[in-house]
């Protein structure tokens, strides 16, 4: 099957050419699709440059921050139009080891959704303090409790979706960004009847550069969860009855968006 790996970036030039390098070590036969927010540290000329060098990686150009949500939503399209069979969600950051990429494509062939779970026996958060612990499971607990959604990591964003399943939703009803994006997809396609499993993974901190979490980000998650299971998911209620004949939803319109590598050439 073919492959994508979507890593959205804001500066992270002091990660991303060991990380890509890493994941075509791991996954020789993946793509990689860079999207770069316009990153102030040059993170976006440094994956041009790599562009011209490997052919599997491409990028497209943002004209700023945009969020996480949007970036994953554009990286799907790009992997529908592109017709690829999986696309991943991937941190820049080394917080998602590409050393469990290998079971992600293993557990993809009997699954739609792939989450990897830090909530499951053999994930984990080994340098976590016990506050970020509690904070975390917790907020899972919560989203499980209130969506009745049987996932253990609901908020993780190491992930490998179908784009058969894709395919399927509407995309620009997808509004969420951080912890509520993924809530929100999983809450989507577990609703859809898809299959969604779990793998275990270590979670750890980023190894250079600033994290780009903040209480905006939970707070939105934590608003929407209660708000979908008051009222329910726009993205949910406009989908069709069943499944049975995907189509492919048009691409968002972004007039400013420049890509780069194989894509562009």
């Amino acid at each position: 099957m073919r492959s994508l790996i979507v890593i959205p970036t804001y500066n992270e030039r002091e990660n991303i050419a060991g990380l890509v390098e890493e994941v075509f070590r791991l996954a020789p036969t993946t793509d990689v699709l860079v999207i770069d927010d316009n990153s102030p540290d040059g993170t976006g000329q440094l994956v041009d440059a790599l562009c011209a060098q490997l052919p599997q990686l491409h990028a497209l150009h943002r004209p700023g921050k945009q969020g996480l949500g949007t970036a994953y939503v554009r990286g799907f399209q790009y992997a529908i139009e592109q017709d690829y069979d999986l696309v991943f969600e991937m941190d820049a950051d080394y917080s998602h080891d590409p050393q469990h990429l290998p079971s992600f494509f293993t557990m993809a062939e009997q699954a739609d959704l792939v989450i990897g779970s830090r909530y499951i026996p053999g994930g984990g958060t080994p340098n976590w303090s016990p506050f970020r612990k509690f904070i975390s499971s917790g907020g899972n607990l919560f989203a499980r409790f209130m969506l009745r959604i049987p996932v253990h990591d609901c908020t993780g964003g190491f992930r490998c979706y179908r784009t058969a399943a894709l395919r399927t939703i509407d995309l620009s009803r997808v509004r969420t960004q951080g912890y509520a994006f993924q809530v929100e997809m999983a809450y989507i396609l577990w609703k859809r009847g898809y299959r969604v499993r779990e793998v275990p993974i270590t979670f750890v901190d980023r190894r250079v550069g600033k994290s780009k979490m903040s209480r905006k980000i939970f707070v939105e998650g934590f608003l929407w969860v209660l708000a979908a299971r008051l009222r329910g998911d726009p993205a949910v209620r406009s989908l069709p009855a069943a499944p049975s004949t995907p189509s492919t939803p048009p691409p968002q319109s972004e007039t400013t968006e420049r890509p780069s590598g194989s894509a562009a050439r």
